[in-house]
């Protein structure tokens, strides 16, 4: 298959903004596997930001545009060096693509960009995206590393997405609030209002189920399953690889 997967700025990192070594450590060896198990792997990766607060021992994540950029060019440059490391281990070559609005929105600029990501998966590298923080002024059109995954899915005509949490996957309302409250293990109907589509869970990520929503759309168009899973337990990659019950499944219009 040819797999997407969606890590975000809390699976990669403390609530400090510094690595959180063991979980990435793990999840890089399982996403190793699956590739070495002929699956076509592109990551779509949030914690330049994130990375950039820990290195420059910011207390918490800047609200004003400068320093946000220059905590994503210390936190890029980090984040790719840990990448490259973890991945080399297992004799698997990294690339790195940053983007912006314009080569999603520009047609030309977004063939050029489907291009090279096809080539290289052909050269049998792992592609890490991210958006270009240090240069973009604003958020990506898309919304956030959520529905850039499912755009980047699209863009590949992938098989699956895969997006990684800090949570379990979506559930019947806020688990944090709410004791009683269940994991929904499939969901086929994709209207957010239904479910307890709430935003960011940390401080230092940007996404929520509501993203999730929107990026589970983006995928409906094309007929590719998208799941949610938690990165704490970086097995569940396996099992959503292999179409085992794990996480929430967004499964709409797989025959499209």
């Amino acid at each position: 298959m040819r797999i997407v997967i969606k890590i975000g700025t809390s699976t990669l990192t403390h609530a400090t903004g510094h690595l959180n070594i063991r979980q990435v450590e793990k999840i890089c060896k399982a996403i190793s596997d699956i590739k070495n198990a002929g699956h076509e792997i592109i990551l779509v990766s949030s914690g330049a930001i994130g990375m950039g607060v820990g290195k420059l021992g910011l207390v918490d994540r800047p609200d004003d545009v400068s320093t946000k950029q220059a905590a994503a060019a210390v936190g890029q440059c980090e984040l790719m060096y840990v990448y490259d490391k973890l991945f080399g281990e297992y004799n698997h070559i990294v690339a790195q693509l940053l983007i912006t609005g314009d080569d999603i929105e520009n047609s030309s600029r977004h063939e050029k960009f489907s291009n090279t990501l096809s080539r290289l998966l052909e050269l049998r590298a792992i592609p890490i995206i991210n958006e270009n923080d240090t240069v973009s002024t604003e958020e990506i059109v898309i919304g956030d590393n959520d529905t850039l995954g499912a755009i980047v899915a699209k863009s590949v005509n992938a098989d699956l997405l895969i997006v990684i949490s800090d949570i379990d996957g979506l559930y019947t309302s806020d688990p944090r609030l709410d004791p009683d409250a269940e994991l929904i293990s499939e969901v086929t109907d994709l209207d957010e209002s239904k479910f307890a589509a709430g935003g960011s869970g940390t401080k230092l990520g940007t996404g929520g189920m509501v993203t999730k929503f929107q990026a589970a759309k983006i995928c409906s168009e094309f007929g590719c399953d998208m799941i949610i899973i938690n990165g704490k337990k970086p097995e569940n990659i396996y099992d959503a690889v292999d179409g085992k019950k794990v996480g929430t499944r967004f499964k709409v219009n797989k025959n499209v």
